[in-house]
């Protein structure tokens, strides 16, 4: 069963210990290692970004950054597992491992199952 991990944040700029690098790292080297992890990515800020939308029938487009959104995605994973049980686990630890090294973040780990037709 394939998942996808949406990283789901604020987009206030704060300094990024180095140790959460180093701990994502980790994170993703052993999911790499035992073939979990397919995919694993950060993003860059909103401000890099665009939204496309569909408004009273027409496209629009708009350059970030996004101040309307609250959480915005910052990064994402693409993990296969047996179980979904498994993949919160996965998410759990993720996590985690932002609370170890910046103990006042806020965020959340989406977990949706990928449709394979």
């Amino acid at each position: 069963m394939r998942f996808m991990c949406m990283v789901k944040m604020d987009e206030t700029p704060r300094e990024v210990p180095q140790g959460l690098y180093d701990a994502m790292a980790a994170y993703d080297e052993e999911g790499r290692r035992t073939g979990v992890l397919e995919l694993s990515e950060g993003l860059l800020p909103s401000a890099a970004g665009a939204l496309v939308s569909a408004v009273d029938g027409k496209v629009k487009a708009v350059d970030g950054p996004f101040a309307e959104a609250k959480e915005l995605i910052g990064g994402y994973a693409v993990v296969d597992v047996h179980s979904k049980e498994e993949a919160v686990e996965l998410g759990r630890r993720l996590v985690q491992i932002h609370l170890d090294h910046i103990p006042d973040w806020d965020g959340t780990v989406e977990i949706r199952q990928i449709a394979e037709y």
